[in-house]
């Protein structure tokens, strides 16, 4: 009896582990997927809140520049206004004068000191009409001088922002296998943009020197970073949030002496060897303090392990003076 029931039982049993495998292996996919897509989501917040960060800041700027052109104009009608006013009480003076001048050669007028007086105020208000046309005209000077300084500075920043967008246009075809492979992301944010290097592209587990396959990478970077001349370029270096190892300590205390060790690497080689123009470069480490992604899988770790290099804007105001020069020598 109790092999019969076996017997029966088996087959039944089958399927259900059957469905229970299946079921076990969609479960570990979506684990893994859920944890990309938070990952990538993390990402794409921390893009959206820069992005954020810039146009504030650039409408703090055309808010202020807004407020010295207003300021200007307000001291213009104020000008006008005054202008106005003295123009109407030279009129009354000259009047006065003409008057008096044909009472007197009547013999109507008790004196010319009354004459000599007007004549005077005349002369004042005279001075002071000439003193506010002056002022107005350079009004009128800094407030096209404002307005062609933003007009430049505006076509400055759509340069640079051209520019970029073929350097990363650039990058992208030289990187395009490590970029299909998921090891390097390339982000563009108006005028920043940002190459993001997961670490075993460029390092052993561990160490401050750059690969074999690492220098490959680095020479096609190097390559293009070498002709950008508009921007500043820092080297950042990451790590997750595990300790480093004991063995290893002899080497690396912590996270921030491996993070700036490899930061500084990187500039090394893109100035030693790639013949990038070391003023354009800077290298820090932060640890693990700006992680993408949760350090509770290993997933968001070795996304947190990285190398980022970041392309920022030198000052705009330079930026524009070359493009009003550029400008200039064109016409």
């Amino acid at each position: 009896m109790r092999r019969t029931l076996t017997d029966r039982t088996m087959p039944l049993l089958a399927p259900a582990l059957a469905i229970l495998c299946a079921v076990a292996v969609v479960g570990c996919v979506s684990t893994g997927t859920h944890t990309k897509t938070l990952t990538e989501l993390e990402a794409a917040k921390k893009a959206s809140a820069q992005l954020q960060m810039q146009l504030n800041q650039e409408a703090t700027q055309r808010k202020a520049a807004e407020r010295q052109a207003a300021e200007l104009q307000a001291r213009l009608d104020g000008l006008e206004r005054e202008k106005g006013q003295l123009n109407s009480e030279l009129g009354t003076v000259r009047g006065q004068i003409t008057d008096l001048e044909q009472k007197y050669a009547s013999g109507n007028a008790s004196s010319q000191e009354e004459i000599a007086k007007l004549r005077n105020q005349a002369s004042e208000l005279e001075a002071n009409t000439a003193r506010i046309a002056k002022e107005r005209e350079q009004l009128r000077q800094e407030q096209s001088q404002l307005a062609a300084t933003l007009e430049q500075e505006r076509l400055a920043k759509e340069e640079e922002i051209t520019r970029l967008t073929r350097t990363q246009e650039e990058l992208s075809k030289s990187l395009q296998d490590e970029i299909s492979k998921g090891n390097i992301t390339i982000q563009q944010v108006r005028d920043r943009l940002t190459i993001n290097m997961v670490d075993r592209v460029l390092f052993d587990s561990g160490q401050a020197q750059v690969k074999p396959a690492g220098v490959k990478v680095l020479k096609q970077v190097s390559d293009i970073l070498k002709t950008v001349t508009d921007k500043q370029i820092r080297i950042e270096g990451h790590t997750d949030n595990k300790p480093i190892s004991t063995k290893l300590q002899d080497r690396f205390k912590t996270n921030w002496e491996l993070s700036t060790a490899r930061a500084t690497t990187v500039v090394r080689y893109l100035i030693d060897q790639g013949s990038v123009d070391r003023q354009h470069l800077s290298a820090v480490g932060y640890a693990d303090t700006q992680p993408r992604a949760s350090n509770d899988s290993e997933e968001g770790r070795s996304s947190n392990r990285r190398i980022e290099i970041v392309l920022y804007p030198k000052n705009l105001k330079e930026i524009a003076g070359q493009v009003g020069t550029t400008t200039a020598l064109s016409k």
